[in-house]
């Protein structure tokens, strides 16, 4: 697997399309990060991090009715095309309804939090 996270944003994806209540991916610190990220802006209910050495993830979804709470989800930097941008350049998700990820200095958050510290970074995706 070249792009873990393009991997799991796929799987987040193709989950809400099935209505699935959650899914197993494997787990990385970032995952992790951006599993947290969506807990906190309330795209996913909850996640856990189960077992030994080969850790597993599960990220339980979130439904409103029949449809899904994530609209979208968008991978931005890529591993053959990075994008970075400056503390004034971060971009708003659909006018301020959807959440950037930023992978900063201080770790991994959303575009606001990024703009408030005064922090730029990698814009790792959009999620709306």
């Amino acid at each position: 697997m070249n792009d873990p996270i393009s991997d799991m944003l796929a799987r987040i994806r193709n989950a809400n399309r099935a209505l699935l209540p959650a899914i197993e991916l494997p787990h990385s610190k970032m995952k992790e990060s951006i599993a947290g990220i969506l807990k906190r802006e309330g795209y996913i209910t909850d996640f856990a991090v189960e077992g030994k050495v080969p850790r597993i993830m599960k990220l339980k979804l979130k439904y409103q009715g029949k449809k899904s709470v994530i609209e979208g989800l968008r991978r931005l930097s890529t591993p053959g095309l990075r994008r970075y941008v400056g503390s004034t350049e971060i971009p708003r998700v659909r006018g301020g309804l959807g959440v950037a990820v930023l992978s900063t200095s201080e770790g991994l958050m959303t575009g606001t939090q990024a703009r408030k510290k005064n922090l730029g970074g990698e814009l790792i995706c959009y999620v709306w």
